[in-house]
């Protein structure tokens, strides 16, 4: 009777274990008030026409009020744009999405590690409790 309260209470806490390891904010996509044609769209709106205006800030000052979104955010897109064009040093965002999906595998394979570990220390233990046959 112990020995099966006992594997009980692993099984419980293997399920709370397994709870952690892939919680569901992992796959939420973030929620973008603005699709990536909106984005792309503003940043060419920028960059051809900048020469009408005095400087690039005024510019994205000018097509950001039209735009809806706030001048330092078109900003950024420019500049993301600019990386992954090669205009400008940085990481691309191809390369920027692969290391955070390597990251989040890397983590979970650790996770998973270390339940596995963790699994094995107690059935060993179990095994070592166990009564001998003669």
């Amino acid at each position: 009777i112990c020995h099966r309260w006992s594997l009980s209470k692993f099984r419980m806490s293997l399920k709370k274990l397994s709870r952690k390891l892939l919680p569901h904010h992992y796959y939420e996509q973030k929620n973008n008030r603005f699709s990536p044609e909106v984005r792309a769209r503003a940043v060419r709106m920028v960059l051809e026409h900048e020469e009408k205006y005095s400087s690039r800030w005024a510019a994205i000052k000018s097509i950001s009020s039209k735009m809806g979104c706030s001048a330092p955010t078109l900003h950024e897109w420019i500049k993301k744009q600019d990386i992954n064009a090669g205009k400008r040093v940085g990481i691309p965002t191809e390369v920027s999405d692969k290391m955070k999906t390597l990251e989040r595998e890397n983590k979970e394979l650790r996770q998973v590690n270390e339940i596995l570990r963790k699994a094995s220390a107690y059935f060993a233990q179990a095994e070592l409790d166990r009564p001998w046959k003669k």
